[in-house]
């Protein structure tokens, strides 16, 4: 990676690699729907083509239904909800999802963690990073890392 240039490595990140964070990083001014499709308009991808995937991804994670809802609308499972979405419209290879529950009450975190769960049994490769235990019990595999050390797998 280290010799690929800058322009190369963020077409692999919005070609092969979807993101899911904390804090959603949703823009505030964008709908739900909006927000989604935001990596496909960096792909190119004419308007039509990004409204139906995003529409898909949506739909994927039960919110069809907020498409035209602005951020602050949503609760903070449905902004997960919607910032997941936004990590698999590009049908990624790899999700890397930081602390994806840390925000939310625990019943809202398993339904996100389910999400993941069965984007996996698809095939994606989800690397989640998590501080609970509960969290991490959903997963195949763990590791404990410890001050940059793998130190129990």
């Amino acid at each position: 990676m280290r010799e690929l240039s800058d322009e190369k490595k963020a077409y692999l990140r919005n070609r092969h690699i979807g993101f899911v964070f904390q804090s959603f990083f949703l823009l505030p001014r964008l709908t739900a729907a909006e927000n989604v499709e935001l990596p496909l308009i960096y792909r190119g991808m004419d308007a039509r083509s990004r409204k139906t995937r995003a529409a898909e991804a949506l739909d994927r994670v039960g919110l069809s239904d907020r498409e035209k809802h602005l951020p602050g609308e949503l609760s903070g499972g449905q902004r997960q909800r919607v910032a997941i979405a936004r990590a698999l419209v590009n049908s990624p290879k790899l999700v890397l999802a930081d602390e994806p529950t840390g925000n939310l009450d625990t019943a809202t975190g398993t339904e996100i963690m389910e999400i993941l769960k069965d984007l996996n049994g698809r095939g994606t490769t989800v690397v989640l990073i998590t501080h609970e235990k509960e969290i991490a019990d959903f997963a195949r595999r763990t590791l404990l890392i410890r001050d940059g050390r793998i130190i129990c797998q």
